[in-house]
């Protein structure tokens, strides 16, 4: 069973990744969809991802609960996306993830929208040694005690065209001598396709059936950090030496890499993304996941050949890879 007619849903962090395929589906399932930015002048791309007038930026500063309470007026339902890799400034985990669905949740209670659905992640946990990790379970827990009935999505590692992560080593491969095995390349990912992600907001914001339940969202197969690498470089063409790096010494280089941050630039990895690789990111056992939303996910070998080209010599016309390599 659907909510009678399509009606209004204010995105919270609809211009990223993520978000830019959140509201293509949900125009695509028929919402006007208000995407709240902080920077609206900058999102214009994303009105072309529905009808004409079907999708509105407006301005909203998340940190605000009145800039939060007036990018919900008249809508019926919310989602939010705000999330960070890793903190910058004033920008931390602690304001961008708990406080910023704190002023999301509270909204929604005021204005009497009873849907919402609020992006976390796979491991996140109130309790983790993880900052990243901690604060998306403390949102979750805050989202839960204002608004029951929220659903909540945690994905595994995204990927797609624009991921942060497969581009980010297949670029990484084009200079360096050696990719960094962190860990010895053990941790586990189920990485699950943007467009799949995209499809459980979609319905998570629709279907009245999904009220108060948790998804935890994996692709079709289980990958060794180590896997993903070697298929990276497979893929793209390139011989390179993988690189054991104990995770003691992964987080000393991610300390001092994090300091970029103080003159805008984003690191190549930080303390607290190697203390998130000691655990494995995968779907628990018995967990809810796309299948239960009634979506068939979509493996990492159908999609990543589409954009890791760019990363060959002699790029799209470089000649590919003989034969697939099976995941774990």
């Amino acid at each position: 069973m659907s909510l009678p007619g399509p009606g209004l849903v204010t995105v919270f962090g609809g211009s990223g990744f993520i978000g830019s395929q959140v509201v293509r589906a949900l125009a695509k399932a028929g919402w006007r969809v208000r995407v709240a930015v902080r920077k609206p002048g900058m999102a214009g791309d994303l009105r072309v991802l529905g009808d004409v007038g079907q999708v509105q930026p407006v301005r909203c500063d998340v940190t605000k609960p009145a800039d939060v309470a007036a990018a919900l007026k008249g809508a019926s339902a919310a989602v939010n996306l705000i999330g960070i890799l890793y903190e910058s400034g004033k920008r931390t985990f602690d304001l961008m993830h708990t406080e910023a669905s704190r002023n999301v949740a509270q909204a929604c209670v005021d204005g009497g929208i009873a849907r919402l659905v609020q992006m976390s992640a796979i491991g996140a946990d109130a309790g983790s040694p993880s900052d990243y990790a901690r604060t998306k379970g403390e949102a979750e827990a805050v989202v839960r005690a204002l608004v029951p009935g929220a659903v909540i999505l945690r994905p595994s590692i995204v990927f797609g065209a624009g991921d942060n992560f497969l581009n980010q080593f297949g670029s990484m491969a084009t200079m360096a001598p050696a990719l960094p095995l962190i860990g010895g390349g053990q941790t586990k990912f189920q990485p699950v396709h943007v467009a799949d992600v995209a499809e459980a907001v979609a319905r998570a914001a629709t279907r009245d059936d999904t009220a108060g339940r948790t998804f935890e969202l994996g692709g079709p197969a289980v990958w060794s950090f180590k896997d993903i690498l070697q298929y990276i470089l497979r893929e793209t063409g390139r011989d390179r030496l993988l690189a054991p790096l104990p995770f003691f010494a992964a987080k000393m280089i991610g300390g001092f890499a994090q300091m970029t941050t103080l003159v805008g630039i984003a690191p190549v990895l930080t303390k607290d993304q190697v203390i998130m690789l000691e655990t494995d990111n995968v779907v628990a056992p018995g967990a809810e996941g796309l299948s239960a939303l009634g979506i068939e996910p979509t493996g990492l070998e159908a999609i990543a050949p589409s954009y890791l080209w760019r990363y060959r010599k002699g790029g799209q016309f470089a000649e590919g890879p003989k034969a697939e390599l099976v995941a774990a």
